[in-house]
């Protein structure tokens, strides 16, 4: 399969065709097969259009970010310990996106020295400060999404935060 851009040359619609071949294509515009999905024009030409090249084997593959938690997942960190030192990206991003992210990583950290883990006792230990069943301090642990969202909706003040950790003794 083939794909090209295709235009109207009578309003200039643009819009995609999908053919077996390059003389596929040419055999249906010549026996008036192709027609503009808008206008109805049999008037269509291929459109100027990017090449579509493959990455060459020398070059960094993008990394994909971590999957977010869901509604019933196991959560992801809400206010968390260990933030990744170094190079936040492999080069992928602008360079003032990695400072952003940097300076980001670097204020996380500091928040959480001055913060207690209590993993996935977060939601009850949140609920319990905040019902005065317990004396209130910086905590940070998991919660899922709809754990997140009950919280707010009770007017407990919590943040995602933005870099994944790893719980204190999990790592390697």
């Amino acid at each position: 399969m083939i794909v090209f851009d295709l235009e109207c040359q009578l309003a200039g619609h643009r819009f995609e065709g999908w053919f077996g071949s390059s003389e596929d294509f040419a055999r249906q515009q010549e026996i008036g097969l192709l027609a503009c999905p808008e206008c109805g024009s049999s008037e269509v030409l291929k459109a100027p259009m990017a090449p579509n090249l493959g990455r060459k084997g020398n070059q960094i593959a993008a990394v994909p970010l971590p999957p977010s938690s869901n509604e019933n997942g196991s959560g992801g960190n809400v206010t968390s310990g260990h933030v990744p030192s170094g190079n936040v990206t492999s080069g992928i991003l602008p360079a003032e996106a990695v400072q952003m992210m940097t300076a980001l990583a670097k204020m996380q950290e500091q928040a959480l020295k001055q913060s207690r883990w209590v993993g996935d006792r977060f939601v009850d230990q949140s609920r319990a400060m905040h019902y005065g069943e317990q004396e209130v301090e910086s905590i940070h642990g998991q919660a899922t999404l709809a754990e997140a969202r009950e919280l707010l909706d009770e007017g407990i003040e919590l943040a995602p935060l933005p870099f994944p950790i790893v719980p204190p003794g999990k790592s390697n």
